[in-house]
């Protein structure tokens, strides 16, 4: 029995019914259709405009402008190489001690975690990622800093500041304000939104995998399938944060 003999057993009220569930599958359809669009259309219009804001400053001093630190106010000379350092190196920082602990703070909560403990613990790492970047800004400033400059930081100095290359994060003025202590901010402000993004990946993964991953090494073949399922996602992770 074909399609159209189908629709003609039907009755006018499931006929009525039926043309009105396809009208709203359509406006459904279109609607979330539009909303993807909108946010690529926000994402393209970000990059549009951060790229004119800058044409003048790129067509002033050209692709030097990215390589030179100078910054000289009176001669109108510009350098931005110091600022994008900073940013990516505090950025690497920041990823290299969030993403380790994000890891294990949502292996805890979904795996070995109580589970009277696994909702309220889960609620607090969501409401520290809900928390404005500019309050941990602010917390860093006003009181992470000033104890990272007074506690902190000489140590560190003193010991891991005579290592070649590494010792750079630990020169200069004990200040609080620094590579190092922008990094740690940094990680503070992105580690719970990993980590809530992690543990909702990870609760998703279908049991037999776990159960096949904690089997012995006859389940090779599943346990480096769960591995690889959730090592896709990782770089995801990071970014979003």
């Amino acid at each position: 029995m074909n399609t159209s003999q189908s629709s003609d057993m039907l009755t006018p009220q499931a006929k009525k019914v039926l043309k009105l569930q396809r009208i709203q599958d359509f406006v459904f359809h279109k609607s979330t259709l539009f909303f993807a669009l909108t946010v690529l259309f926000a994402l393209i219009g970000i990059i549009i405009s951060l790229i004119v804001s800058a044409w003048p400053a790129l067509s002033e001093f050209g692709p030097g402008f990215f390589f030179t630190v100078e910054w000289d106010i009176i001669n109108g000379k510009f350098g931005g190489l110091i600022a994008v350092f900073g940013t990516v190196v505090t950025a690497l920082i920041a990823l290299l001690i969030a993403v380790p602990l994000s890891f294990g703070v949502a292996v805890f909560l979904t795996e070995t975690c109580p589970v009277p403990l696994r909702r309220p613990l889960g609620t607090a790492v969501e409401l520290l990622a809900a928390v404005p970047s500019i309050i941990y800004g602010m917390f860093g400033l006003f009181i992470f800093a000033p104890l990272f400059a007074e506690h902190v930081q000489p140590a560190l100095a003193a010991s891991l500041g005579q290592v070649p290359v590494l010792g750079y994060l630990f020169t200069g003025a004990f200040n609080g304000i620094g590579i190092l202590c922008a990094g740690l901010i940094l990680a503070m402000m992105v580690l719970p939104f990993i980590a809530s993004v992690m543990r909702d990946v990870f609760e998703i993964v279908p049991p037999i995998l776990k159960e096949s991953a904690y089997g012995s090494e006859q389940n090779c073949s599943s346990l480096h399938k769960n591995r690889r399922d959730r090592r896709h996602h990782v770089g995801s992770w990071s970014c979003l944060g």
